[in-house]
């Protein structure tokens, strides 16, 4: 009976995780015998584990609290449920990786043996990385199950202790292994070492946040790991152009800073549709948030939020003289698309907050994107290590310099004074990081700040607030400018209006080239006040249940000693 049991649970619950073999009908008598057929079969893991770029840059849960769009993301309505099945409780990558491990030894060349078994590693302890974010304590295999192991095929989940240990074993393996090349489409040490900066700070602060144990370790090893790369990894932040924030996203091959990056190549149809996704009016019109807008700098380096009169500042002024960062990423003054000399406005009415996103943005067109995608790149190193020392309350001066220092060079802005910082924590960013308390809040603020801006629309955000446990600033809606109605605008400052908001009778102003009903929008104040978008979706968090995702139904009924996440077991 136990036995019937599993063979439904092989077909029904854990996708292709347990098919017989690989997908050429290859077998372990007779492959993996050589170099280049490990280096082939590693191959697949990419794809495998990383699939779609453009959804990871452009879901993430939708980024959190720094995009709005036409909806919501369930994530945030309160109803979300426990699904039949999928929900992300898929093994098949993890299959192919043990399948991997357990027949490399075919090959008699050691020393490729060792490395390949590196890179299956790095990609074990990539995959149980993203299930630990997901679904916190998950069952560990290392080894393949065969339909017939019913103890395996029936085991509980394994402590998020267990998990995360491994996870590090796998990618110290990696580090100690995989090839030192500097490849950014090839797995390598410096993606290990990223990674498991990536994996501790993660889970330091998660534990640091919910007051469990080890989270200082975790910390020291992230900010020791980070530091060692800083030596002796040979990276260094892209600075080859007049605009190298935006510039560094917009090459066709990785530049120097990319550690782990996707190419495509339009001449053999291999592309992208970011610019679709981000600027096609009949998309969802992912637009910045006014949080993270507000966020942004002043270009000498003071809050903007501090500034007189910001909160009331039309379009063209709330964008002058800031982090350059900002001008960047949305559509300001001067906007042109790169190598272009037509100056274009923003469209607002392509947006869902004013605020038009141009990051990763090439041309008019809506397919067809070649630029050079990165899932890693040598910025996240500089800030997790400022991140890790911060949480830790050892940050230093001139760990800033070594790292924040770089990011705000890089752009034109001053460096952070770290002591400025702890002694004046930022109110602004106070009232959004609720939890952060003690001597270092100051600088720990500063460096979210840094963060934030930094990694805009890359995949981070979510996560972050999860591993923070600040889910309340998902139940805030998202805003955007502050607009009047009825009023003109003057978006590239040169004395003519460009666009005009009304309410009733659509006027006629000479020069304006966007026409906007108030209907459009909802604005805070009724006819002025900061846009509201979504006005009409509640949003709701459960502090109780919601920084987890629910395991499958199926998959509980099939394997009894499953257990559900806390909160989820009434659905």
């Amino acid at each position: 009976m136990a036995f019937a049991a599993a063979a439904v649970f092989v077909i029904a619950c854990n996708d292709d995780y347990l098919e017989r073999y690989p997908l050429s009908d290859l077998s372990p008598e007779n492959y993996f015998t050589s170099e280049s057929e490990l280096a082939t079969y590693c191959n697949r893991f990419y794809t495998d584990n990383l699939g779609d770029i453009v959804s990871s840059i452009t879901s993430a849960v939708d980024q959190g609290d720094d995009i709005a769009t036409t909806t919501v993301p369930v994530e945030y309505t309160g109803l979300r449920y426990a699904p039949g099945s999928g929900g992300g409780w898929s093994w098949s990558a993890l299959r192919s990786i043990n399948f991997f491990l357990e027949h490399s030894s075919n090959c008699d060349d050691a020393i490729a043996k060792r490395t390949y078994d590196a890179v299956a590693r790095f990609w074990r302890g990539y995959f149980y990385f993203e299930k630990l974010k997901r679904f916190g304590e998950v069952p560990w295999y290392d080894q393949v199950i065969e339909q017939d192991d019913t103890e395996l095929l029936m085991k509980a989940r394994d402590s998020r202790d267990l998990v995360y240990t491994n996870i590090i074993a796998d990618l110290d393996y990696a580090i100690a292994y995989a090839p030192e090349t500097k490849d950014a489409c090839t797995v390598s040490k410096w993606t290990a070492m990223l990674l498991k900066t990536r994996v501790c700070l993660f889970e330091g602060t998660y534990r640091k946040y919910r007051d469990m144990s080890g989270w200082e370790d975790m910390l020291e090893d992230c900010a020791e790991t980070a530091d060692e790369m800083m030596l002796t990894g040979g990276y260094s932040l892209y600075d080859d152009s007049e605009r190298p924030y935006a510039d560094m996203f917009l090459k066709d091959t990785p530049c120097e800073e990319f550690i782990l990056a996707k190419t495509f190549n339009n001449d053999l149809s291999v592309n992208h549709y970011l610019n679709l996704h981000i600027q096609g009016p009949s998309q969802t019109h992912p637009s910045m948030t006014r949080a993270l807008f507000l966020s942004y700098l002043c270009a000498d380096g003071s809050r903007y939020t501090e500034r007189d009169g910001y909160a009331t500042e039309n379009f063209y002024e709330s964008t002058q003289n800031r982090d350059p960062r900002l001008s960047q990423s949305i559509r300001t003054q001067n906007y042109t698309y790169p190598g272009g000399d037509e100056v274009l406005l923003p469209v607002f009415s392509d947006t869902e907050t004013c605020y038009q996103i141009s990051k990763y943005v090439t041309d008019a067109t809506t397919v067809n994107g070649d630029n050079c995608l990165p899932y890693m790149r040598y910025a996240e190193v500089l800030l997790n290590f400022a991140e890790a020392k911060a949480e830790l309350g050892t940050i230093t001066q001139d760990d800033v310099d070594r790292s924040i220092k770089l990011l705000r060079d890089r752009v034109g802005m001053p460096n952070l004074d770290i002591n400025e910082a702890i002694a004046d924590p930022d109110p602004f960013l106070s009232a959004q990081y609720q939890n952060v308390d003690g001597a270092y809040k100051g600088a720990i603020l500063e460096v979210r700040r840094e963060r934030r801006v930094e990694l805009f629309l890359e995949g981070f955000r979510y996560y972050d607030i999860v591993r923070w446990k600040e889910g309340r600033l998902f139940t805030e809606k998202c805003r955007g400018a502050y607009i009047e109605v009825p009023s003109e605008y003057d978006i590239d400052g040169d004395g003519t209006p460009d666009i005009v908001f009304y309410s009733g009778t659509k006027p006629t102003v000479e020069g304006a080239v966007e026409y906007i009903d108030a209907g459009r929008f909802t604005l805070s104040g009724g006819t002025e006040g900061e846009i509201i978008a979504n006005p009409d979706i509640t949003r709701k968090w459960d502090e109780d249940k919601d920084y987890l995702y629910p395991l499958p139904l199926e998959d509980l009924r099939l394997n009894p000693n499953l257990s559900q996440n806390p909160g989820w077991e009434r659905e």
